[in-house]
């Protein structure tokens, strides 16, 4: 596998894990950290009752794909994409998928 590609799972892997840890420490409600590493997916997810209500949420949502990392979910004030970049992580190979793709052009990432 392409070092690159093992690197920005790290990367991913790390960021998502401190989050769920943090999270968990903050939250009555499960965190549960989703790893599929042959397709390369990766969420964290809160799940749980609040106010009589089940919640089950997305808070992030990464895909690898074609050597990018994807951004597909972020429910947090979080800046995922300055985290990724102090990590290491090009901003070229950083794309905004919960933005339309003619939105995508005027991002500073990929």
């Amino acid at each position: 596998m392409e070092e690159k590609i093992v690197t920005y799972r790290q990367i991913i892997v790390d960021f998502l894990k401190e989050q769920a840890t943090f999270r968990q420490s903050a939250s009555s409600s499960e965190i549960q950290l989703i790893i599929d590493e042959p397709n390369m997916h990766y969420q964290l997810l809160r799940i749980g009752w609040k106010n009589n209500k089940f919640t089950h949420l997305c808070l992030f949502h990464f895909d690898i794909k074609d050597g990018k990392i994807w951004i597909q979910q972020n429910r947090t004030d979080v800046e995922v994409a300055v985290i990724l970049i102090e990590n290491g992580i090009a901003p070229c190979d950083i794309i905004l998928g919960f933005l339309p793709s003619e939105l995508r052009t005027y991002a500073t990432y990929a």
